[in-house]
Parts: C-alpha cells; sequence; structure tokens
C-alpha cells in the first residue's frame, strides 16, 4: 500500500470516527437532553456558559411562553434527574409517583412565586452556571417598586430612545456585575456574550432590544403594590381605606415632598398599565400618563396628589369590582 493510499485510508477512519461520536452524542441529546453537559469524569452536570443555559431554556421551554410547565416541565424534571446524579439514571424509569413526589419537592423549594411553573430566573437557581452569568439573575435587594425601576430606565436608555439598546444593555450588565461582585475583571467577550443570551431570552419581539416590559422581565420589582386583594374588592368585601391610600402614596413618593411626579409618577403608572397590557413600551406609557392626567390633573400640575390619587385607587377598585365574575 502506498503511502498516499494509508493517509487517505487513515482520513476515512478518523472521518467515520467522529461521524459515529457525533451520532452517539444526537443520539443521547435526543434520549435526554441533559446528558450532554455531564461532565465525563464526575458524571455530574458541569457548569453551563451563558450560551448552554440558552440552549436549555429554549429547548425545554418548547411553545417560547417563557415559562416550563406542564409536559415541558415534567420532561425537565424526568431528564434532569437521570443527569445531574453521578449515579446512571434512565429517564422512563423515572415513575409517575415519583415525578410527581419529585416535582413538589422542586416546586416547593424553586417556584419562588408559587404560579405553578418555573420561570428564567428560577431555572437559574437550579443548574450549575458560570458564577459571572449567575450574578445577573441574584439581586440582593430586589427593586423595592416600579419607582426605582424607572429611575434605572432612564440612567441607561442614555439616548431618550424608549428602547434599552444591545449597547445600553450592556453597560447595564457591565454595571450589575460590578456592583453584584465589586470586579472590574468581566471581559468585553463576555459582556457581549451575555448581552446577547440576554436578549435572546427577554428580547420576545425580536427587534434587537429591550422595550419597558423586557426591562421589566430581567430587572422585576418586589411587588406590584397595585395587585393587592385591596384592589380587587368585590361585594360584601372590605373597601378601600384611607390607610390603603396613603400607603399607596407613601409607596411612590418616595422623596416624601407630597406629590407623585417624574419617575414616582411613571413607575405608579407603569404598576397601573400592567393591570391591563402585558407588553407595553414608552409611547405606551406616555399615551397612557397622558390619558390618567387629563382624567385627574385638575390643577395641571402635571402630578398628582392625595386627592387625585384617590379618585384613581377608587376608579380601579371600581373597575375590578365590574370585572369579578358573578357567583
Amino acid at each position: 500500500m502506498t503511502i498516499k493510499k494509508r493517509e487517505r485510508k487513515g482520513k476515512n477512519m478518523t472521518a467515520a470516527s467522529e461521524q459515529q461520536a457525533n451520532k452517539r452524542l444526537n443520539l443521547e441529546k435526543a434520549a435526554n437532553f441533559m446528558r450532554q453537559y455531564r461532565d465525563p469524569d464526575s458524571k455530574e452536570l458541569k457548569k453551563l456558559s451563558a450560551n448552554q443555559f440558552m440552549e436549555v431554556w429554549s429547548h425545554y421551554d418548547k411553545d417560547g411562553n417563557g415559562y416550563i410547565e406542564g409536559s415541558e416541565l415534567d420532561g425537565f424534571l424526568r431528564e434532569f434527574v437521570s443527569s445531574a446524579n453521578s449515579t446512571e439514571i434512565d429517564p422512563e424509569a423515572v415513575s409517575d409517583d415519583m415525578l410527581r413526589e419529585l416535582k413538589a419537592c422542586f416546586m416547593e423549594a424553586y417556584d419562588d412565586n408559587q404560579d405553578g411553573k418555573i420561570d428564567i430566573r428560577e431555572l437559574a437557581q437550579l443548574l450549575p452556571m458560570e458564577e459571572n452569568f449567575l450574578l445577573l439573575f441574584r439581586f440582593d435587594n430586589p427593586l423595592e417598586s416600579s419607582v426605582e425601576f424607572m429611575k434605572i430606565w432612564r440612567e441607561y436608555d442614555t439616548d431618550g430612545s424608549g428602547y434599552i439598546e444591545a449597547d445600553e444593555l450592556k453597560n447595564f450588565l457591565r454595571d450589575l456585575l460590578k456592583e453584584a461582585k465589586r470586579i472590574n475583571d468581566v471581559s468585553e467577550d463576555k459582556l457581549i456574550e451575555y448581552t446577547d443570551t440576554m436578549l435572546q431570552v427577554f428580547d420576545s419581539n425580536k427587534d434587537g432590544r429591550l422595550q419597558l416590559s423586557e426591562m421589566a422581565k430581567l430587572l422585576p420589582v418586589k411587588e406590584n403594590f397595585l395587585c393587592r386583594q385591596v384592589f380587587k374588592v368585590s361585594e360584601g368585601a372590605t373597601k378601600l381605606t384611607k390607610d390603603d391610600i396613603e400607603r399607596v402614596f407613601a409607596l411612590y413618593d418616595r422623596d416624601n415632598n407630597g406629590t407623585i411626579e417624574n419617575e414616582e409618577l411613571r413607575g405608579f403608572l407603569k404598576d397601573l398599565l400592567e393591570l391591563v397590557k402585558k407588553d407595553y413600551d414608552a409611547q405606551d406609557l406616555l399615551d397612557f400618563e397622558e390619558t390618567i392626567l387629563r382624567g385627574v390633573d385638575y390643577n395641571d400640575d402635571g402630578k398628582i396628589n392625595r386627592k387625585e390619587l384617590t379618585m384613581i385607587l377608587l376608579a380601579l377598585a371600581k373597575h375590578n369590582q365590574e370585572e369579578e365574575p358573578s357567583a
């Protein structure tokens, strides 16, 4: 056999071996998507990069609605248990009874908002992830209210376009990592990777930037106070009290000057808008502000005082009562 023939045969064998390896990997991924992320030595899940985390999320959130739920959650749990354990477990060996018990324990531990499904932050708590990227999902102190959110929005929407563009998002993530870990060594390439991943996750309309409602999912507030039961009064329920109104006013009047204005006003209106509109942008908020002020701002100062806030909250409670289905 000539040298050229031996070389050709060697290349063919190498190509065949690679083909076989790829085939095995594809079969393994088809049987259990998570298993490709196992460490071959420890047989446990290895730390995921930002891109790998996105691959996992996209695979299990099959309908793209931003949650892993129902059959998606069942499939994820079966495959996660068989991959995260150092002992080989066939996903099909996880019985329905075992799955129900597993799901109950899992949801109690990780379903922070108790909605019966897993969102991307809750998944980030569970999977072993690259430390810097994980920090983007962990905030030591969640934003107290949408007033703080609107201040951050104004700070990073530097061109006033009404959107957080990719470069603005990158600056936000850089500052967030510095604050969370007191570090300055996140490389530019890593920041670009993190920015691209965050856009893939939170840019639901895929326009390459974040609108208000999308940024609100990336940077959530502790609670939308207007979702509390007191604003959902029905026949025979406790009516809205003066104390309730004072609590709302104090929540949004952050500088205690007696009026709700600027970012305070926009934070309040953002919470109010979220009750009726799932997807909204800066223009929606501006239009909403004009509508609300036209209805209650009788002194035409562009602010809301206690009396004007009372009018809005009473109208909200009345609307919710009318929307309440009859028994």
